[in-house]
């Protein structure tokens, strides 16, 4: 069920899912950076994110980013196409990023991005 993309097309694909994300979101995005890898390395995740929430910062400065990981190995390992893969990333990244605005699992899941 896996398909093949090189670490270039996996990297603009997620480039190509940020672009599709409002720009009224992506303005409120604060002391966040987005990175890909691989693959986590105890769990089998698809994406993290790890910080402190918008919704939890109040005193908040001198920290270091937020990071929001989109994992390459696992999201590949899913899909039977490019078509899917491209559109598992896009859910992983709008997931992520709800995570960054205090959207816990449950409402990610009930908005159609788990």
């Amino acid at each position: 069920m896996a398909i093949h993309m090189t670490d270039a097309e996996f990297d603009d694909a997620v480039g190509d899912a940020l672009d599709t994300v409002p720009e009224e979101i992506t303005d409120r995005m604060e002391n966040v950076v987005i990175l890909v890898e691989d693959e986590h390395p105890t769990e089998d995740l698809l994406g993290l994110y790890e910080g402190i929430a918008l919704t939890d910062r109040y005193e908040y400065s001198g920290a270091l980013p937020d990071v929001i990981t989109i994992y390459r190995r696992p999201i590949l390992a899913m899909v039977a196409s490019r078509e899917e893969a491209l559109r598992q990333i896009a859910i992983t990244v709008v997931h992520e990023i709800g995570h960054h605005f205090g959207i816990d699992d449950g409402r990610l899941h009930e908005l159609g991005y788990g």
